[in-house]
């Protein structure tokens, strides 16, 4: 989703994104492929998303593109509990972005099938969307793209570090305070769904016992969805929803009313 939105109505004319995918599973000649594709294309910075960041195959990824003078962003799901190497990350000149709601799937083949998985993840973007964690991923990247405009490059670069709590996703996000509440409320939820998931994936050996832990992980994140649209919904009903589109020179502009024109 990084992608789309810095550029959602595909208009932009002051940048230009490249994505270079490794696939599912993270292999180091994956990695070395990526890494291939960016160094040739040359780009200003680097964004580099992944679940787990502080794996070796997306720390190799960052490193290699940083010793080739490419600042990097990394956007990730929790690794704030994995104190050794967070305190790495945060001490490394990479920036990051935690998605604390970004939640482990319930990977277990006895459970997981193609059309849950996208279920499970359309419900993931519904949270991250409305509850504002991903409107505030995307202004930190386009501060990075707003310095790149003004010449910056390179080590001159102040990427940002981020770690995306409930209370920083909603912040701003809602005139309504139930609205508020709600959308905070699936943000705690959505963050609990790794450790449910945990749990099921790894730390449960009976399939018996399993299959359940991750079914009601995933409810979970079905009802941190439904909290989401009746937060939006009670915006809607004041006519409080925020709208900050990009215009074409990149500048966001804003609005709630409706029936109005952003500025």
């Amino acid at each position: 989703m990084g992608e789309l939105l810095l550029d959602e109505r595909a208009d932009r004319e002051d940048m230009i994104t490249f994505m270079a995918t490794s696939g599912t599973k993270l292999q180091p000649e994956d990695i070395d492929r990526v890494v291939s594709n960016m160094k040739a294309w040359g780009p200003d910075f680097c964004i580099v998303v992944s679940p787990n960041g502080v794996l070796p195959g997306p720390t190799q990824a960052r490193e290699d593109l940083a010793a080739a003078g490419i600042p990097c962003i990394v956007i990730t799901d929790d690794v704030t509990t994995k104190k050794e190497q967070f305190e790495a990350l945060k001490a490394s000149n990479f920036g990051y972005i935690i998605m604390k709601a970004d939640a482990m799937i319930g990977a277990r083949r006895e459970f997981l099938d193609p059309i849950e998985m996208a279920d499970y993840n359309g419900n993931l973007v519904k949270v991250l969307a409305i509850t504002g964690a991903f409107r505030k991923m995307q202004m930190e990247l386009d501060k990075v793209i707003d310095q790149v405009k003004a010449g910056k490059k390179g080590a001159d670069l102040a990427l940002p570090k981020v770690v995306m709590t409930s209370d920083k996703a909603v912040d701003g996000e809602f005139s309504n305070p139930y609205a508020l509440a709600k959308a905070r409320a699936a943000y705690e939820i959505a963050q609990a769904v790794a450790g449910v998931n945990v749990k099921g994936c790894f730390m449960t050996k009976e399939w018996e016992k399993y299959i359940p832990i991750v079914a009601s992980a995933h409810e979970m994140m079905r009802q941190a969805m439904i909290l989401c649209e009746e937060a939006r919904d009670l915006e809607k009903g004041m006519d409080g929803v925020i709208r900050k589109p990009h215009k074409k020179t990149g500048e966001i502009v804003s609005k709630t009313a409706l029936i109005s024109k952003p500025e």
